[in-house]
């Protein structure tokens, strides 16, 4: 049979042709993936960043439920003022009891705890870390907090969410299927902390700073890739849902400030000192307080205690005013950004003793926003003293803040970076690195270590088999390792050891 005439083939078209190229370029970059150490860190980065927007959507949400029942709480004391003295002690006690009975380790601030974790970890069978991060931890954490701030509890939310970022890296970590590439569980946990910081207050380099300064004593080269990533992605989507840390949602920007020369640097010094030495004598009543409690061993009086705590704190309440309720954002906010302020004792009374004792009742809460508000009340009150304009005395506000953080948390670093980013007015960094400065230097003068260091102490001496005799070992050498735990670890019979 004849063949016909044939049809001359017409060049591709030029889709295509585009169509053919990126068709062979996915195909390229798979092989790649599949064949090269492409393949490798893609793996070894992906579990951080899961584990970052799972953290940052649960810093988002906690965030949202804390305001949600501060309201609320604020809206019961319109009905009556009295009312605090029944919703104080109902829900200080039963702040205590979540933690008592599900949850021991989810007391208290959380930073310990995940400073504790890190201590204790490996990546062999006898790892520790799961007493102190898991996903318990997680539930308990968050409803005992909010138990507290039910009844106007001068707490944070920003410290039970490292404890919570710590806890979502563990589990995501040992989620991992055997044949993933090895991945460090301390460096997860101390990622973890960074990406908490960072959700927690919608600042970065903050977390950044806080890994390197007050996490790890790992040089920042070994995980540098993961913590940037983490505080990145955790920050970012934070960010985007719920804006800045002070308050973008409600129309407050930043605060304005006025420029200041050399010639200011001797009030930053005052605010500097005052309450740098303020944040550690803060730390060292706290301390004393936790210790005595933690001697209660009998269950009604531990009860009594938190009940107690509860009835001062309405006290306080009632004589000090509103100043005293909650973490402290309201006076933030007023501080930073009113011209009619009228700072007074009574301020930074109320900022110094809610705390302290919302603080020892034995719940769960955190105390990074509850200083940065003691720091701005001490910074406000020092700087009337000196006639200021209204943007010289928001510096010294910030100044206030960041000396009193630094003299609780001894991280002169991660305290000026963190209000930086919050207020993000980085005309003044000289002037919150002074302040920074002179408040590590006198607050290491009345204690050599900082509140969450002692704490941290405290917990591993308090681990089972470790006779509270100093920070908990793995292990005698040479004895054979331990069966690994469950994520779930049951409740300790030891009322109260996870203050912190």
């Amino acid at each position: 049979m004849p063949k016909g005439p044939s049809i001359p083939l017409r060049p591709p078209r030029l889709p295509d042709r585009v169509a053919r190229a990126f068709t062979g370029a996915l195909a390229w970059l798979g092989r790649k993936v599949m064949n090269s150490r492409l393949k490798e860190i893609t793996l070894l980065t992906l579990p951080y960043q899961v584990a970052a927007v799972l953290t940052a959507l649960i810093a988002v949400g906690y965030a949202k439920l804390f305001e949600l029942v501060e309201k609320l709480h604020l809206w019961v004391l319109g009905l009556h003022p009295d009312w605090i003295f029944v919703s104080a002690p109902v829900s200080f006690l039963l702040s205590w009891w979540l933690v008592r009975r599900f949850a021991p380790l989810a007391g208290g601030s959380g930073i310990p705890q995940l400073m504790a974790a890190i201590d204790v970890s490996n990546d062999s069978a006898n790892d520790r870390s799961w007493r102190f991060l898991n996903v318990r931890i997680i539930g308990v954490k968050i409803a005992s907090s909010l138990a507290m701030v039910l009844g106007g509890g001068a707490v944070g939310r920003e410290g039970p969410t490292l404890q919570i970022a710590g806890s979502v890296y563990r589990v995501v970590h040992k989620l991992l299927p055997s044949f993933w590439p090895r991945i460090s569980r301390r460096v997860m946990m101390i990622t973890g902390g960074a990406a908490g910081l960072s959700a927690a207050f919608n600042t970065p380099l903050g977390g950044i700073v806080f890994a390197v300064e007050e996490l790890t004593k790992t040089h920042l080269a070994n995980f540098r890739t993961a913590v940037f990533t983490s505080v990145i992605i955790a920050g970012m989507t934070a960010q985007q849902l719920v804006g800045s840390y002070l308050g973008m949602s409600e129309g407050l920007l930043y605060p304005k400030l006025s420029a200041v020369g050399p010639s200011f640097m001797y009030k930053v010094l005052a605010i500097g000192l005052l309450a740098g030495a303020s944040g550690a004598a803060f730390c060292k009543v706290l301390l004393l307080l936790d210790k005595l409690r933690r001697g209660i061993k009998r269950v009604p009086v531990q009860a009594l205690w938190a009940v107690g705590c509860a009835l001062v704190f309405a006290v306080l309440v009632h004589y000090l005013g509103p100043h005293t309720l909650g973490s402290g954002r309201s006076v933030l906010k007023e501080y930073l950004f009113k011209s009619d302020v009228d700072p007074s004792w009574q301020h930074i009374a109320a900022r110094i003793l809610g705390p302290l004792v919302s603080f020892n009742a034995g719940g769960a809460g955190g105390i990074f926003a509850p200083s940065l508000s003691s720091g701005a009340a001490i910074g406000g009150w020092v700087a009337q003293l000196f006639d200021p304009s209204d943007g010289e005395f928001r510096v010294l506000v910030l100044c206030g803040m960041v000396a009193f953080l630094t003299g609780v948390s001894r991280s002169p670093f991660t305290s000026a970076i963190l209000v930086l980013e919050m207020t993000d007015r980085h005309s003044v960094i000289f002037q919150l690195m002074y302040a920074a400065m002179v408040a590590y230097m006198v607050s290491y003068s009345i204690d050599r270590k900082s509140y969450y260091e002692r704490m941290k102490l405290r917990l591993l001496a308090a681990l089972p088999g470790n006779n509270n005799k100093g920070p908990a070992r793995n292990g005698p050498k040479g004895s054979a390792p331990p069966p690994p735990p469950p994520d779930e670890p049951e409740p300790s019979p030891h009322a109260g050891i996870g203050l912190g």
